[in-house]
């Protein structure tokens, strides 16, 4: 290990310490002086006027006020018509500039930013909420984050982001926090990308404004990554003592010498989880390095190594011990909190400004004492260190205990007067923040329990207290913009969540029912080797997207019965396997295998083959026509159906004469639409046609299945690029062997993605505006781009 690299780093590790001490110094004298109450009292006479107003009809007040967690939408609705969004974002943006960015709210140019970003999230708020608009997704959903992509001009790295999120989320490993993490992982690329973006202004080139959207986005997640594999994995109780040993090693090492070790050659029960790990943070450290300017990267990495250390500090202390000083207690969170922000900082090359790094530091313990105080009956469960939980344990015992609740409101004055001048406007954000934290606090854990929290930690300034609890229950208009994302973010990547493990249940029962019914038996004691081939190429093991899609729209969607629609099932399957015996033949794509297995010419004949594609034509109609609903609909769904099956002909025609050629995209679009788009079309249609729905639905649910199946082709084309023979269960590379025009042929690699997102994002912009009852549809799209067979 490099020495001098070492001792720097921990002789910045000191002066980080010196400095905190310092600053902790100040904020204990306050708390002893009790200085901070007579000022936060007169702050409070001013603040309580623009915060509590009387109403002459008391009962009505709040009327129609949406709950600010429960439904994003009407609550951002209900602030614009009742006025107050404007001033609703206003102070959550200032609240941003200040936290994140260490902004002095009396400039003007300040202002200036915070008003422009209030117009333009205002004007995106409204979209997204407004039914009328198809333009309305929030920024963190897939088609949010593409769209905002697209017009910054990063669509590939959006990509390349959808697709490390993905692989993130994959291998969060059960102990650990996956909704928490996520989030935690995207606000963090939104923090860097926002002090990007203040940086350079508005009078950027757009060119270089996409370069540096695209550099902050790759170093936000680079950096990001650090919080759910390393902060959280270590605090988690996952990893064993050793390895959880060998893997902090790890990371010291990396920042002291500023190079990746050679592997950990990991051997415990997680050794698969942290080869993981260790390689995606090793892909993400030398992103990050390879970005920094040669004269910043020792001081980058010293300032990791500052945080990473206080982090270590801070983690190992046991609840057990009684004998931790203030300082042990409070000293590495000073660090710690204000480090984070100051990283992101380094991590832009932003230009040094000593007042602002300042405001940064000062500022990190009063989001970091406000977090502990939400989280203390976790942190208790847990056995987690925290001022709160500690003071919670040994106040009793130890009567030199600074009480982290006073601590916190010294943080509030000093910050409001000493770093902020006496700003009006940085004392309103602040103590809103600080009176709806305890709001929020009080209403999730109930009156009964909140008094007896007050009761512990505010005894001692009664008259203070007094005044705090009155403006709990009477203030009005101290929410935030950030904490309503913050519950939006949680409750959907936990309903998506929930979704997804129930959709993924429901499709692997469905498919088993659909696996045990589709066999076909004899009609006599004759075996038939077409029925042989029929049932060997049935049972080869297909995802059955087709009937399982059908089942879920008849049945999740338009309540009809499972056993009604039985026959309907069986006959898509047997029409789409028939496509798939008729295009293996050797006349036209010529493969060997398809689902893992022989192909029917392969495992037959090619004879064989062309008579079990015929059959199973013929059985799909004959199921068709077995279906009991009325005559005049069943008529109008084998019309339809016999209609799919030509135009599947004609796109199998076009995709025959177009070896050796090169197709427009328009051809293409088409050819895929017709060969591959009309299958699942009809799986979506036939349910509908037997359920009556009106032809308005009927229409978008075919722009729906349009757009859904070019993105489905498109990850073929891409997979028989990019995935295994292994996974997919067929040769790949099998379209540039037939010299096939494919979306990667015409578009290129990366082209083929952007066009595969660029149909995701139309397809969801339909299914908004479909509203139907069950998210299944959204969940098919998912799996269409995010399969790796």
């Amino acid at each position: 290990m490099n020495v001098g690299l070492k001792n720097n780093a921990e002789k910045c590790y000191q002066l980080a310490e010196h400095k905190a001490a310092q600053y902790f110094q100040e904020l204990d004298q306050d708390v002893n002086d009790k200085s901070y109450i007579p000022t936060l009292t007169k702050d409070f006479k001013t603040w309580k006027h623009q915060h509590i107003h009387r109403s002459p009809f008391p009962f009505l007040k709040g009327a129609n006020r949406p709950s600010d967690t429960k439904d994003y939408h009407s609550y951002i609705k209900w602030l614009n018509y009742t006025g107050k969004l404007d001033h609703y974002l206003d102070r959550s943006i200032s609240y941003i500039f200040m936290r994140d960015m260490g902004k002095d709210l009396l400039a003007s140019d300040t202002q200036s930013r915070i008003d422009n970003v209030v117009t333009s999230l205002k004007d995106h708020l409204l979209k997204t909420v407004s039914k009328e608009e198809n333009e309305g997704f929030d920024f963190f959903s897939t088609v949010g984050l593409y769209k905002w992509g697209q017009k910054e001009g990063i669509e590939s790295s959006i990509i390349w982001l959808l697709d490390k999120l993905k692989t993130v989320s994959l291998n969060i490993p059960e102990g650990m926090d996956g909704t928490h993490a996520q989030r935690k992982l995207l606000k963090i690329i939104a923090g860097v990308i926002i002090n990007e973006m203040e940086e350079m202004g508005e009078d950027l080139a757009q060119d270089v404004r996409t370069q540096k959207l695209d550099k902050a986005l790759r170093l936000g997640f680079s950096y990001g990554l650090t919080y759910p594999f390393i902060d959280d994995l270590l605090d988690a109780n996952i990893l064993s003592d050793k390895e959880q040993r060998q893997y902090s090693e790890m990371i010291r090492t990396t920042l002291l010498t500023e190079s990746v070790p050679e592997s950990g050659n990991w051997t415990g029960k997680n050794k698969k989880l942290l080869e993981f790990v260790e390689a995606e943070l090793s892909e993400a450290f030398q992103y990050i390095k390879s970005q920094q300017p040669a004269e910043k990267l020792h001081s980058f990495f010293e300032q990791s190594y500052v945080f990473f250390k206080s982090q270590e500090i801070d983690r190992d202390k046991v609840l057990s011990n009684a004998t931790y000083t203030n300082e042990d207690l409070y000293v590495p969170i000073i660090i710690k909190s204000s480090s984070s922000r100051l990283i992101v900082r380094s991590l832009i090359n932003a230009p040094e400004d000593e007042g602002q790094d300042k405001r940064i530091f000062c500022y990190g313990i009063y989001n970091q004492l406000a977090d502990d105080f939400s989280d203390m009956f976790s942190d208790m469960k847990d056995s987690a260190v925290t001022p709160y939980t500690y003071y919670l344990t040994y106040h009793k015992k130890r009567t030199d205990l600074i009480n982290p609740y006073e601590l916190y409101w010294a943080v509030i004055s000093y910050l409001i007067h000493n770093i902020y001048k006496s700003d009006p406007k940085a004392c309103d954000t602040i103590l809103n923040r600080a009176i709806n934290g305890l709001k929020r606090f009080k209403k999730r854990v109930g009156n009964k329990v909140y008094e007896e929290i007050m009761g512990t930690f505010a005894s001692g300034n009664p008259a203070f207290n007094h005044i705090v609890q009155k403006m709990v229950r009477k203030a009005e208009d101290v929410d935030f913009f950030d904490k309503l994302l913050r519950d939006h973010m949680v409750t959907n990547l936990k309903k998506e969540q929930q979704e997804k493990e129930d959709f993924t249940e429901l499709v692997e029962e469905v498919r088993t029912k659909i696996d045990n019914l589709i066999d076909i038996q004899p009609h006599n004691t004759l075996v038939s080797p077409v029925i042989n081939a029929a049932n060997y190429s049935l049972n080869g093991g297909g995802k059955r997207l087709r009937p399982i899609a059908t089942w879920m729209m008849g049945v999740k969607e338009y309540g009809l019965k499972e056993s009604t629609i039985m026959p309907l099932l069986k006959s898509l399957e047997y029409m789409h396997t028939a496509s798939l015996i008729y295009d293996d033949l050797p006349s036209q794509d010529n493969a060997a295998f398809r689902r893992g297995q022989k192909t029917v010419h392969q495992e037959y004949n090619t004879a064989i083959a062309e008579l079990t594609g015929l059959f199973l034509t013929q059985r799909a109609t004959f199921e068709q026509a077995s279906l009991g609903f009325d005559p005049e609909r069943v008529l109008k769904l084998i019309q339809y159906s016999t209609q799919s099956t030509e135009d599947m002909c004609k796109g199998q025609v076009m995709d025959l004469n177009s070896k050796g050629k090169q197709l427009t995209l328009e051809e293409l679009n088409l050819m895929c639409h017709l060969k591959t788009g009309k299958g699942f079309e009809a799986a979506l249609i036939m349910p509908s046609i037997l359920a009556n729905v009106n032809n308005e639905k009927i229409q978008a649910l075919k722009k729906f299945a349009y757009h859904a199946g070019i993105a489905f082709q498109i990850k073929d084309d891409l997979l028989d690029v990019e995935g295994t023979s292994e996974i997919l269960g067929k040769r790949v590379g099998i379209d540039a062997l037939n010299n096939q025009s494919t979306f990667v042929t015409v578009l290129g690699l990366e082209g083929a993605k952007r066009k595969m997102w660029e149909h995701y994002c139309k397809a969801m912009e339909t299914l908004q505006d479909l509203q139907l009852k069950t998210r299944f549809l959204q969940q098919t799209l998912n799996y269409f781009v995010h399969r790796n067979h």
